[in-house]
């Protein structure tokens, strides 16, 4: 079977010059931009009174018995299991006991939640406007460009994605539209924005949504959440632990491992 002929298309060299480089700069540009708007727009976080770091922590400390329990003696593990779980039945580390057994309080009406929900409306704008923005500016100058050629085979599978915008069904799927390469940029400038701003940036627009579109996990803390449910919830786990000790039998393994050498 006879081997087609590769598919030559003369394009003008100034594409390269006048598409591709502002295409990549002004992504570049967008996103050091963004990282800095959301560092100002973000607000500090508030402190916390010491009634609610009490609860929080008194909540944290049994998840970290339950879940280490195994570097702990039976008796230890006892003393502090039987503890925690009086306490949180009891109440003991509620910031509010009054309110116990009442439905938690409207999240609409909490400041703090209120700032929370602003700064992901700020995050989230900053994030849209400038993809529309540039969206619509490579819509209205570059569109139907084909401006780069990639320099390994692919199969026909990624034409409708390289070739975004340039409706023709003969062209070799090599051949990259200008529309193609500013979703390239969108999905694969995170390695230049960790080289010029640091790991923990805001510049990466992907990570974000994704994070925004995957499930959420339930807020340990937060407004709108019953700490005295979660202290029960918790206190029925630390009841069913089956306790044992990473230093069970120690004596006779280490006596067989002497034995066995």
């Amino acid at each position: 079977m006879a081997q087609l002929p590769p598919q030559t298309i003369h394009r003008d060299p100034q594409l390269f010059y006048w598409i591709l480089l502002p295409i990549t700069a002004v992504m570049i540009l967008t996103g050091v931009l963004r990282y800095y708007a959301t560092v100002l727009m973000q607000t500090p976080p508030k402190k916390l009174d010491a009634k609610t770091m009490k609860e929080q922590r008194a909540l944290m400390h049994g998840i970290a018995l339950r879940s280490n329990f195994h570097v702990l003696s039976e008796p230890s593990f006892r003393v502090r299991r039987d503890y925690l779980i009086n306490a949180y039945e009891s109440g003991a580390f509620l910031k509010d006991p009054e309110r116990r057994g009442q439905p938690p309080p409207n999240p609409m009406t909490d400041p703090g939640a209120m700032d929370g929900m602003m700064g992901m409306m700020k995050n989230n704008m900053a994030m849209m406007i400038p993809n529309t923005l540039i969206m619509s500016w490579i819509n209205a100058f570059f569109s139907g460009f084909v401006i780069i050629k990639l320099p390994f085979p692919i199969t026909i599978k990624f034409k409708s994605m390289l070739q975004a915008g340039v409706a023709t069904k003969e062209m070799d799927p090599r051949w990259m539209s200008s529309i193609s390469w500013y979703f390239l940029c969108y999905f694969g400038l995170q390695f230049v924005f960790n080289f010029l701003l640091g790991n923990e940036n805001a510049a990466n627009q992907m990570a974000q949504q994704m994070a925004g579109m995957g499930p959420q996990n339930p807020q340990m803390f937060g407004p709108g959440v019953d700490a005295d449910k979660q202290f029960k919830t918790e206190a029925e786990n630390l009841a069913v632990v089956e306790h044992y000790s990473v230093l069970d039998g120690v004596e006779d393994r280490l006596l067989e491992g002497i034995k066995s050498k």
